[in-house]
């Protein structure tokens, strides 16, 4: 265990914020692995320390950049994005910093944490009344929807460029190009598996297309809501659920290639908010519920079809954003 004495890697000058996004500790969960008696290894990349608190960072920086390289986005020109909330701080942290505009388009049924977020960032607000029938704190397929509509809508109105984190392939190459590069190399190469809770798929889709790239034989394990896994053929019974971020019930996700999966988990409410907690009382891992998804399913895999595997798995953002829920409570 380091102590004062123990010589550190001290983090070089920036001049940017955005300079600060990626690069992000892997941590080995040696805690859970062993007081849960598992077989394997448990290696959480932790995008929540990304200025943002989120993975979304990696995004919302490629997507800019990228079209500003292209044209499709010109000097000073208005953003808008649909988000549940991590790629729309991304978002404002980047626009910010590069004199853009930013509107963040997002579902009242998303935490009010974020919504404060990325106005303090800088980001212009337009909350969308859920679906009829909808209960706060869990967005479902419906109220994306209704988001998507007020997005478009607003494109138009003010010229804007759409950073549409569910089709720009950017949104994927930042994990490919970035995320899974990172991985393979914190984790000496050891990497059998990923796991990774499904929002627009990029994430999954960009981290397994690098992994295996380098290793063909690694495996790649989709995660849903219970209740609401249409990846894995089944039927949605219950399209109301706390993971924010994901689970929509979407079988169109232009961003994810099935044929790179290896299986489809399902994860119960009561399994993530226990695992999510396990990780911040065992690890000192503060993160929120798409998190405590990824880690119910790496020890499920643990457990069963992975025993003795080393499975890599993201920290997506931070639990601060969850403080009005009943997540820590």
């Amino acid at each position: 265990m380091a102590d004062s004495k123990t010589s550190r890697r001290i983090p070089h000058l920036v001049h940017s914020i955005t300079e600060t996004i990626g690069a992000t500790p892997l941590l080995e969960l040696h805690r859970i692995v062993d007081r849960q008696d598992l077989d394997g290894r448990l290696l959480l990349k932790l995008d929540y320390l990304n200025p943002g608190f989120s993975k979304k960072d990696r995004v919302a920086l490629a997507m800019v950049q990228e079209a500003r390289r292209d044209g499709s986005l010109q000097p000073g020109q208005t953003v808008v994005e649909l988000t549940s909330g991590n790629t729309g701080t991304g978002l404002a942290i980047v626009c910010r910093s590069l004199d853009h505009p930013f509107v963040a388009v997002i579902s009242r049924g998303n935490t009010v944490e974020r919504s404060r977020m990325m106005q303090a960032l800088g980001a212009e607000i337009v909350l969308v009344d859920q679906a009829e029938g909808s209960p706060p704190g869990q967005v479902s397929g419906e109220d994306l929807a209704l988001v998507a509509e007020a997005a478009d809508r607003i494109v138009v109105e003010r010229d804007a460029f759409r950073a549409d984190q569910f089709e720009l392939s950017s949104s994927a190459n930042a994990h490919e190009y970035t995320t899974g590069p990172e991985i393979w190399e914190q984790s000496g190469g050891t990497v059998d598996a990923f796991v990774n809770f499904v929002g627009s798929g990029g994430n999954l889709s960009g981290v397994t297309t690098y992994l295996q790239s380098v290793k063909p034989e690694v495996r790649s394990y989709a995660v849903e809501p219970a209740g609401a896994a249409v990846l894995a053929g089944q039927t949605v019974t219950k399209p109301n659920h706390p993971i924010q971020g994901g689970g929509y019930s979407m079988t169109d996700l232009t961003l994810l290639d099935i044929t790179t999966i290896s299986g489809f988990l399902q994860v119960t409410d009561k399994q993530v908010i226990e695992a999510t907690r396990l990780l911040a009382f065992e690890e000192g891992v503060f993160a929120g519920f798409s998190t405590g998804a990824n880690l119910a399913a790496a020890i499920e895999l643990l457990q069963g079809d992975e025993a003795g595997s080393t499975i890599a798995l993201m920290a997506c953002d931070s639990g601060l954003k969850y403080l009005s829920t009943d997540l820590y409570s």
